[in-house]
């Protein structure tokens, strides 16, 4: 496996593995409605590649096949983190947020925040996050809960993993 940066033509591979990730991983503390309404197929290519384009992602890929990306604004917002079903509990998502905890570090960022999905949170916990607010988000008519996650990396800047 290897992360490298975000090239432009990634933006399609990129919604296929968000697209997976949703219906594949989230599908166990999400209704379909949500997952629909979170994770439609049917999307705006311009306006998805444009989105991809602006967050420019780290890139997780394996044997040339991306699997997985992860953003950091910066503001130390990460704003998407997802992995392949086929390829959750592998050890990707873990190699990305190491690699944003670097970035965020040669940044000199303080803090770390995200949105996080009712799935990833234990993920997100396991490296030093907490949960700051619960949050019910309406995306196109539906609600799909969340929570607002945080590290302070000056007090907690090890890793799990």
């Amino acid at each position: 496996m290897s992360i490298r940066e975000f090239r432009f033509g990634d933006e399609q591979a990129l919604h296929a593995v968000f697209h997976s990730s949703v219906h594949g991983l989230a599908s166990r503390h999400y209704t379909p409605q949500q997952l629909e309404a979170w994770a439609p197929a049917a999307i705006d290519q311009d306006g998805w590649a444009s989105r991809m384009r602006g967050m420019r992602p780290f890139i997780a890929e394996i044997d040339g096949r991306i699997v997985a990306y992860a953003d950091l604004q910066p503001d130390g917002y990460i704003d998407h983190f997802f992995v392949m079903a086929g390829h959750a509990r592998q050890g990707v998502g873990s190699s990305l947020m190491r690699r944003i905890h670097d970035a965020a570090a040669a940044r000199g960022m303080a803090v770390l925040t995200s949105d996080v999905s009712l799935t990833a949170q234990p993920f997100f916990e396991k490296f030093g996050f907490s949960v700051l607010d619960r949050r019910a988000p309406v995306v196109r008519g539906i609600v799909v809960p969340n929570a607002l996650m945080r590290k302070d990396l000056r007090t907690s800047p090890s890793l799990a993993g």
